[in-house]
């Protein structure tokens, strides 16, 4: 079995809905420490002209060691209608901007306490509409008995070793240099790298935005165009 074990980000980049769909079984990591300026509440799109802005959830304020699972969205603030209200743009010249603007609207009709929830629900509806039907779990529910991480690159593993049955592990291009391959293959774990393979797709600007949210891939192409973007990777 193929697994693949990833931080519950908002509303990220094609290559971690690859990563989703390329595996056999899925695992949020919400157990870790919220790292300021990454991606768990915030993400990239275009502007309603060149160049890209960030769509944000904002969140309470917390201690440094606050965990991923206990970040709380600051719902004080009207943070669903200025996201809704910055995609209106697209509307213009995104073939599927209503199908876009829907599933947010039926994901942020739900309320929701912390942004793990709601990265994860946003994450489902996404799978949904691109017919992506990899199981999921999240770790602080599943109640999996692991060795405590001495070092970073140990949490994957441990889980893994306490899942069994697991041949490979796959983890985004960007932590390559940060995992020792040695402790997987002693353990007799694969671990694999895959990049996706990123083409420009028309975003109606003179200067092609690489690497926005998924919100941006879904605009301007179908359920069939982004599938076989998911399925263009290579192994590094």
């Amino acid at each position: 079995m193929k697994v693949a074990i990833m931080q519950p980000y908002f509303l990220p980049y094609l290559g971690y809905y690859s990563l989703l769909k390329q595996v056999d079984y899925y695992i949020y990591l919400d157990e870790v420490q919220y790292i300021y300026h990454g991606w768990i509440d915030r993400n990239r799109i275009l502007k309603p002209n060149d160049g890209w802005q960030y769509i944000k959830v904002p969140i309470k304020k917390h201690n440094r060691e606050t965990l991923i699972k206990d970040i709380i969205i600051n719902n004080d603030n009207n943070w669903k209608d200025r996201i809704l209200n910055q995609i209106i743009h697209y509307k213009k010249k995104a073939n599927y901007y209503y199908k876009v603007k829907n599933l947010l609207e039926y994901v942020f009709d739900e309320e929701f306490t912390t942004i793990s929830q709601l990265n994860i629900a946003m994450d489902k509806a996404v799978c949904d509409y691109l017919k992506i039907d990899t199981p999921i779990n999240v770790f602080s529910k599943m109640d999996l008995n692991i060795e405590t991480p001495v070092k970073a690159d140990e949490w994957a593993l441990n889980i893994c070793k306490a899942l069994g049955n697991i041949e490979a592990y796959w983890n985004a291009p960007g932590g390559k240099e940060f995992f020792d391959e040695k402790k997987y293959k002693d353990a007799g774990i694969e671990i694999k790298f895959p990049k996706i393979n990123l083409t420009n797709y028309n975003q109606g600007n003179a200067v092609f935005e690489h690497a926005l949210s998924i919100l941006d891939v879904m605009m301007f192409n179908s359920v069939e165009e982004i599938n076989k973007m998911l399925d263009s990777y290579s192994f590094i």
